[in-house]
């Protein structure tokens, strides 16, 4: 009898640890910092970011400029509107860059996360062939580590992405590119996301460029505290006017769909954003330390 009673509080003792852990730590908030996204080999890797899209003439526009070349990895920013189910990714997603599934590294935007148990995760699962969605993780490409982040999720300095992208930054030099959804810093309608600034002061000194969507136009800062960050955001969704009296900018355009091309290299990034006609916006490079 004392057995059973032994074997019973034992029983009853993991069921309240794991419906605790469940409290601590619901599904809803992720689960990342494992393999998702294969990196990619050789010296030289072309790459290009971005957001916002929309199956319209836009979107598909944008993205038939991206497929007229070849290239390795499309980082995309974030938000796909209206979707709360897989059906609806495949509906407002697959028409337009959809097509690059295979060769894409996602990252969540405000519109995927609320549900996305139910959209984004199985999408992405079966897109990528993988069991799991990570929420955050990293891949290389280019003599680059290329950090795809959750500005969605808990972000804080002791969540498990906060400590994971520490660990991830503990190696020396500058020669890695951040991205996710909102930005930290941004001249257009939704302006400056201050929540995100654990993931911004994290990488300072550690990384040196930083991409995201959101704001539906392009911009490229002047580099704040050694970081160059972009917008990439106009890839479909009507767009957002930016404050060209902003003196932070460095180049801007809320009147054109385009997307950002990346040519990767050891210690160097070569940037243009490029317009859905081949026209390009602004271009130059920037540096990293090994």
């Amino acid at each position: 009898m004392l057995l059973g009673t032994l074997v019973g509080l034992a029983v009853g003792f993991g069921i309240f640890q794991g419906a605790k852990a469940l409290l601590a730590d619901p599904p809803s908030a992720g689960v990342g910092g494992f393999p998702f996204v294969s990196s990619v080999g050789g010296q030289r890797a072309t790459i290009w970011a971005v957001g916002d899209g929309e199956a319209n003439d836009a979107g598909r526009a944008v993205a038939d400029r991206i497929a007229s070349a070849p290239f390795d990895r499309l980082l995309y920013l974030g938000d796909v509107y209206g979707s709360e189910t897989a059906a609806e990714f495949a509906s407002n997603y697959t028409p337009t860059y959809g097509r690059f599934a295979r060769r894409t590294a996602p990252t969540p935007g405000n519109h995927d996360w609320p549900s996305h148990e139910t959209g984004y995760d199985p999408y992405w699962r079966k897109a990528l062939g993988r069991e799991r969605t990570a929420a955050w993780y990293a891949f290389s490409a280019g003599g680059w580590r290329l950090l795809s982040l959750n500005s969605e999720t808990d972000h804080s300095a002791r969540s498990p992405q906060g400590r994971w992208l520490r660990s991830e930054l503990r190696n020396p030099g500058t020669c890695r590119i951040a991205f996710w959804h909102r930005p930290r810093f941004s001249a257009g309608k939704h302006g400056d996301q201050e929540d995100v600034a654990p993931l911004w002061s994290a990488l300072r000194g550690h990384a040196a460029i930083v991409l995201n969507g959101h704001d539906h136009d392009m911009q490229r800062m002047r580099p704040i505290g050694g970081i160059t960050a972009f917008v990439s955001g106009a890839g479909g969704r009507s767009h957002y006017a930016v404050d060209r009296g902003d003196g932070r900018l460095a180049f801007s355009d809320d009147t054109t769909y385009g997307a950002l091309r990346l040519v990767l290299r050891a210690g160097s990034a070569a940037f243009a954003f490029v317009a859905a006609d081949g026209r390009v916006l602004d271009s130059g490079s920037v540096g990293c330390r090994r």
